[in-house]
């Protein structure tokens, strides 16, 4: 069993600049500190992108000792609020695929392939897109994937969720994207951020899950076409689990008090 560790939309900031009152890079230091201390096992964290909130070389640099000394390995992507020139200037390191910020992973049960939906000419602002080099890209992943298949990571959902001002935001060639992933028999899950939401979905027979930030959420709007409504609900990250069979999504709100569990 392949275990992975998944947050999303960090939005850092620099002190003392919060986000509704919230410190994002103390979330992120809480949240990380809590999967440590329960999920060391782990094979991998993947940081579904909106590393920061303005993309300022400042804001990269406060995430990067935060990801230092970490028990497992780390997958960084990119969001719409992130810049991908400074991210580069901060992570050199960091994959890249023609250009982009793109990578496969092969893990003994699974293949990861993370994708980069960043558009920097976005129209509306913040939505994102597949180009033609990318979609290109993402179907030879898919077309090598191993017998035992792959799961795809993106900032932006390729489903429409019924937050209104948010899938106006969403990738603008949705359509177009959807068709390529269900066209692969050995895609086995999708999974993405961007909504600060938990949400699950599905694409014909491929499930898709969306994560909540560590930070600050989407409140339950459907329908409202505001998708800059934020609130302070529990932050929170993913925990994956993924079989030759199966593969299990959980969702942790780490900002919950601590209980002692009792039988019953």
């Amino acid at each position: 069993m392949s275990k992975l560790l998944i947050m999303t939309d960090l939005h850092l900031t620099v002190p003392p600049a919060t986000i509704i009152g919230l410190d994002p890079g103390a979330r992120l230091a809480q949240g990380l500190a809590h999967a440590a201390r329960h999920h060391a096992d782990a094979d991998r964290l993947i940081l579904m992108g909106d590393l920061t909130h303005h993309g300022k070389p400042a804001q990269y640099a406060r995430l990067r000792p935060l990801l230092e000394g970490l028990p497992w390995p780390v997958s960084l992507m990119i969001g719409n609020h992130d810049d991908r020139r400074k991210f580069r200037a901060a992570f050199p390191e960091a994959p890249d695929a023609g250009g982009f910020v793109q990578s496969i992973i092969d893990l003994p049960d699974i293949r990861l392939i993370t994708l980069d939906t960043v558009d920097p000419k976005a129209r509306p602002r913040h939505s994102g897109r597949l180009c033609p080099a990318r979609m290109a890209w993402l179907t030879h992943a898919l077309d090598t994937a191993p017998e035992h298949g792959a799961l795809v990571f993106m900032h932006h959902p390729p489903v429409e969720t019924g937050f209104t001002g948010m899938d106006a935001i969403g990738l603008t060639n949705r359509d177009e994207v959807q068709s390529l992933l269900t066209a692969h028999p050995r895609l086995r899950h999708v999974f993405a951020g961007h909504l600060h939401r938990t949400i699950s979905a599905s694409m014909g027979r491929v499930p898709v899950a969306i994560f909540k930030s560590p930070c600050h959420q989407m409140p339950m709007c459907l329908g409202d076409p505001d998708h800059a409504l934020s609130v302070d609900e529990p932050g929170a990250y993913g925990i994956v689990l993924v079989t030759p069979r199966d593969v299990i999504v959980h969702s942790e709100d780490f900002t919950l008090p601590a209980q002692t569990a009792q039988s019953h």
